[in-house]
């Protein structure tokens, strides 16, 4: 499957819950970065407008239908907000410390309906020269054929910059969430970008925690595309969460040794630190 927004970034954005402090100011910077919102769905603000973004009760009321929701409802309301938005092709999910049961059912109902869901707990993701979808700064990113995927919101914001200062544009800059579950899952956007005829190599940058790793290191198998893996949390102790729920190790497994060990071996470029990721997309012709 083709993720939606880099077949074609959307046209008609709906935002859900954009009335509070921080969605406001997501507004005024996927604006600012040329993203075009058709409206703002917030049940009982209808017919109002914020900043010029009309509202709506519901998402059946826009005037055209919507090709991407960025939602901003709080954690509780996050799986009744998807399932609303379920069917429109990109949702992005911005809550944190979404119940895990929630975020299950939402996936679920995303993929059901054939929408690619990023988050929750997302930055969102930038498609440089076109458009934003979250809250990663346009600023950061140049256009460019490095396809960027993290877990991590810091390393997400961090990388996009590093890259641009080496003259290393980006494809995307997309961060799938940092929570243990989420919509879409690495292996999943590997074998989509693997089709994708604007992307010339994936820089994938992981953490400790979770199994999520080894099904991307089974989806390298199937790509043609070089993917240079780095992963963060090497010196982390074991079962202590390191900055949100998704780094976690619980086991040796769930370690950054040995998922980088299993990355090599089945032919990723394994970098232990950004200026070596950057290094090696440089030898690779990035």
């Amino acid at each position: 499957m083709m993720i939606p927004f880099l077949a074609s970034f959307p046209r008609r954005v709906a935002v859900f819950n954009p009335t509070g402090r921080y969605a406001a100011a997501q507004v005024a910077a996927m604006r600012e970065a040329g993203t075009r919102l058709v409206g703002g769905i917030a049940l009982g603000r209808g017919g109002e407008a914020l900043d010029g973004l009309p509202l709506f009760d519901d998402v059946r009321a826009l005037p055209e239908p919507a090709d991407a929701a960025v939602i901003y409802t709080p954690p509780e309301g996050v799986l009744d907000a998807v399932r609303a938005a379920a069917g429109i092709p990109s949702i992005v999910v911005a809550a944190e410390y979404v119940p895990v049961h929630d975020t299950l059912l939402a996936a679920r109902a995303a993929r059901a309906a054939g929408s690619w869901m990023v988050g929750p707990n997302t930055l969102g993701l930038c498609v440089p020269g076109e458009g934003l979808l979250g809250s990663i700064a346009p600023a950061f990113c140049t256009p460019g054929r490095v396809a960027v995927l993290c877990r991590s919101g810091t390393l997400t914001l961090t990388m996009a910059r590093l890259l641009t200062a080496a003259g290393i544009g980006q494809r995307a800059v997309m961060h799938i969430g940092g929570d243990s579950i989420c919509g879409r899952n690495p292996h999943d956007y590997l074998a989509a970008l693997a089709e994708d005829p604007a992307t010339d190599a994936i820089l994938y940058c992981g953490e400790i925690g979770g199994d999520k790793e080894y099904a991307l290191a089974e989806a390298v198998r199937g790509c043609a595309k070089p993917l240079v893996a780095m992963l963060v949390g090497r010196h982390a102790p074991a079962e202590t969460r390191m900055g949100h729920a998704g780094a976690l190790v619980g086991g040796e497994r769930e370690s950054a040794a040995a998922k980088l060990a299993v990355l090599a071996e089945i032919g990723a470029h394994v970098a232990r630190d950004p200026a070596a990721a950057i290094a090696i997309l440089k030898d690779l012709g990035s």
